[in-house]
């Protein structure tokens, strides 16, 4: 599944899209950055709701496909116009992180 493909089927909404093609392989699910960097997959869709500038710095170094931003937590204006400049692609799902979980989940059945 592209992260476009994602987009379309559970209606979330982009911020960042440099590369809607991207092939999503695998979800990892985390809060704790430095967690994330040492353990998420390349090509995964990382679930979160940081919305810090690091998570942009972390999304790049472990070459995730996607940012999947849960709850409608948006983050600010410089880390989405950063996720851009650094290929980072980032969407929001309005729903709680479980929920998000389950979407995904049933994306890779």
């Amino acid at each position: 599944m592209t992260v476009s493909q994602l987009i379309s089927k559970n209606g979330y909404r982009a911020l960042s899209l440099p590369e809607p093609e991207r092939e999503i392989d695998g979800v990892y699910v985390g809060d704790l950055l430095s967690w994330v960097m040492g353990r998420a997959s390349a090509d995964n869709a990382w679930v979160t709701i940081m919305t810090n500038l690091n998570v942009v710095a972390v999304a790049s170094l472990a070459d995730v496909a996607t940012v999947v931003l849960c709850e409608g937590c948006v983050p600010d204006g410089d880390v989405i116009e950063t996720a851009k400049i650094k290929s980072v692609n980032m969407v929001v799902s309005e729903k709680p992180v479980y929920e998000t979980c389950l979407e995904l989940n049933a994306a890779f059945v």
